[in-house]
């Protein structure tokens, strides 16, 4: 039976076993499963109870997993994108005023229109008509963003009267027992230490209770009351802003961050596998999951960073996703737990992926001022302004103007013309 079940899906052909997949699963799903309390969390700042938010989280990730793992048979992780979650939360609730429920059908429409481009020629053509600095300064820009986000909720930084920041008081509990928890985490993470983000939750948890700063009546309601929450979140989606401008700023500027993230992610990933054929598959495998998680009451998926460590442990399949799905899955029988965790364990782990989010920025051709400038403006903008989309216009709309004044226009395609023209509208038609 086994070695039908290894013809049937190809393992020798690629270099790979049941046994090494099996493994590549649990790396994969130990490396990935702190995006439930983290996501989480960024959706119960959005209005979504916290309960439902983490049934919400796991069940995008196993319909993810396991679409990516049977339909496309390759070992990529789809979970909720950090930086989309942010854009859900405080951009589309916080700075637009959508409710949470508006914003979830901001990301069903957001997927349906990337599904579409993912089924047609538009995938290729927007593929090429980005510039990569463009591309770079965007996931610069939301690892800066994050790392706010993480500051905020460690209480490190607090955002007082007209959206002043400032330091918080240092010798509160709750910043004493962010600064223990980021140490174990950065010291974790430094010795490249297996799980370190889930062992940095765990731990944070418990300094936090040790400390009084830990909730635990969640534990008590127990397991029926999380699901209970789950009823009023899942197909909660509402289309009763559809008729704004702002829906469709939300649904336009989403669209854009979850192809181009998604393009980049997914090229590097198969690029590491050495199937880069697969790149049409595993991107409408994305576009789906992406659009299924409006309907599931979550921020839009990706297919993560963290794949890479389940790549690096051997997984080669669909295997590799089906185990990481499954696992998932077995995880809602623990979702009270996480509903205790504390901000001051989450904070550390949002500053240290926008610390590698960073990273990009080596990309960036800074011999080019046309290309510095616009790729400067997003990455300042996305914090500066508190919202991801304006900060993506800025950078958007002044790569043309850029190109234009150094007399390189034929740099500039008519899709990025199309694209700029649209974010200048958007700001236009806000008066800014």
């Amino acid at each position: 039976m086994k070695g039908k079940l290894n013809n049937l899906i190809n393992l020798s052909e690629k270099g790979t076993t049941m046994k090494q997949e099996l493994l590549a699963g649990f790396v994969s799903f130990f490396t990935i499963v702190y995006i439930i309390a983290v996501n989480s969390s960024i959706l119960a700042d959005a209005g979504i109870p916290m309960q439902a938010a983490v049934w919400a989280t796991i069940l995008t990730c196993v319909a993810g997993c396991l679409m990516m793992g049977i339909w496309g048979n390759l070992p990529l992780i789809i979970v909720p994108g950090m930086g989309l979650n942010a854009m859900f939360t405080y951009t589309f609730v916080h700075s637009m005023g959508l409710t949470w429920q508006e914003a979830l059908a901001v990301v069903f429409i957001a997927g349906l229109l990337f599904a579409i481009i993912a089924f047609t020629p538009l995938s290729d053509i927007l593929a090429t008509a980005i510039p990569s600095s463009l591309k770079d300064s965007i996931s610069v820009g939301l690892g800066l963003f994050l790392s706010l986000l993480g500051l905020e909720k460690s209480q490190l930084i607090v955002r007082g009267e007209h959206s002043l920041i400032s330091l918080g008081d240092i010798s509160s509990p709750q910043v004493i027992v962010f600064i223990l928890t980021l140490i174990l985490a950065v010291i974790l993470f430094l010795r490249n230490v297996s799980a370190n983000f889930l062992i940095t939750i765990f731990v944070g948890t418990i300094i936090a209770w040790m400390f009084g700063l830990v909730d635990m009546s969640s534990l008590k309601n127990g397991f029926g009351s999380a699901s209970g929450d789950y009823g009023s979140v899942f197909g909660a989606m509402t289309f009763a802003s559809m008729t704004s401008i702002t829906f469709w700023i939300a649904v336009f500027s989403l669209t854009m961050v979850l192809v181009f993230e998604n393009i980049g992610l997914i090229s590097g990933q198969l690029g590491q596998l050495n199937q880069s054929e697969k790149y049409g598959k595993a991107f409408r495998v994305t576009a789906i999951s992406a659009m299924l998680s409006g309907i599931f009451g979550s921020s839009p998926t990706v297919s993560t960073v963290e794949t890479a460590a389940g790549i690096t442990a051997g997984g080669r399949t669909g295997i590799t996703s089906i185990v990481t799905g499954l696992l998932f899955l077995l995880s809602i029988f623990f979702i009270p737990f996480v509903s205790i965790i504390p901000n001051s364990a989450i904070a550390p782990i949002l500053i240290i992926i926008g610390g590698l989010m960073l990273q990009n920025v080596k990309s960036i051709n800074f011999e080019d001022l046309s290309e510095v400038i616009p790729a400067f403006l997003i990455i300042i903008m996305i914090p500066f302004s508190y919202s991801i989309a304006d900060g993506i216009a800025f950078g958007f709309i002044a790569y043309p103007i850029a190109k234009l004044v150094v007399g390189k226009a034929s740099q500039i395609s008519i899709s990025l013309y199309i694209i700029s023209g649209l974010f200048l509208l958007n700001f236009i038609l806000h008066g800014v």
